[in-house]
């Protein structure tokens, strides 16, 4: 029996990468799938397209989960297409690394508006249609935000204070049957990755000599994580930041 069938899961940032492997890998399971897009409308179509070639049922939804009007119309798109949600996971994020005398106001409340602010909308958003039955959350957050890297202080505190929410909302929703966990992937293979020059580079190579898995990790790591996360395997999970990182947290 498929893991996640009639569920209906909402991916934000699932374009590409890490979101877009976890948007296929649900509705591979059965879910139907929202495949969330702030501006690349042309890779969440391809999204889509994959899946439903493949059987599955997904659609592409623009949204701009840093604005509060943009994650009230996801969330009743998605109702109107298929029902209330039952999986949130938040994906959508953004990653810049500079040194402190190059970090900038705007950078920095880039960081926080998409990567926390926008978590904090759409997780509000979600726990309003999950009702009695309760539902999911997963948030993709990063092992920078425990072991964070030169250069990478903005980046890296944006992730922790996901995490911190992460435990918190877990407490919070005691007694509500709501699960929330964190994904914290360590080096991942990405579109973002290759073209911000990482993939291939001396960094890569270096952080993979200290990972005891010995590789770059891939976005299907992630994405089977996060369908045990999302199913009932994980029933009894909840408040866990679970790293997927080939066991590089530490170093």
């Amino acid at each position: 029996m498929s893991k996640l069938a009639s569920k209906v899961a909402l991916i934000t940032g699932a374009s590409k990468g890490i979101g877009a492997a976890i948007a296929t890998y649900f509705a591979a399971e059965g879910a139907k799938v929202v495949v969330n897009y702030a501006s690349s409308q042309d890779g969440a179509d391809k999204v889509v397209k994959a899946i439903t070639a493949a059987g599955g049922t997904a659609i592409s939804l623009q949204g701009d989960v840093s604005k509060e009007a943009d994650v009230a119309r996801l969330f009743a798109e998605t109702n109107q297409a298929f029902g209330p949600v039952d999986i949130l996971v938040n994906n959508a994020g953004i990653y810049q690394y500079a040194p402190l005398e190059e970090v900038s106001v705007e950078a920095f409340h880039q960081h926080f508006n998409i990567n926390v602010l926008g978590a904090l909308l759409a997780m509000q958003a979600a726990v309003k249609q999950f009702g009695a039955a309760g539902g999911t959350i997963i948030n993709i957050s990063s092992e920078a935000g425990r072991t964070p890297l030169p250069t990478g202080s903005v980046y890296s505190a944006s992730k922790a204070a996901l995490d911190a929410m992460t435990t918190a909302l877990s407490k919070e929703f005691s007694g509500r049957n709501i699960r929330i966990n964190s994904i914290l992937p360590g080096i991942v293979e990405t579109e973002g990755s290759r073209s911000g020059g990482f993939i291939g580079s001396e960094a890569e190579t270096r952080l993979v000599a200290t990972t005891p898995l010995g590789r770059t990790g891939q976005p299907a790591d992630i994405a089977k994580v996060a369908v045990f996360l999302a199913s009932d395997d994980a029933a009894w999970i909840t408040g866990e930041k679970i790293s997927v990182s080939g066991g590089i947290y530490g170093l």
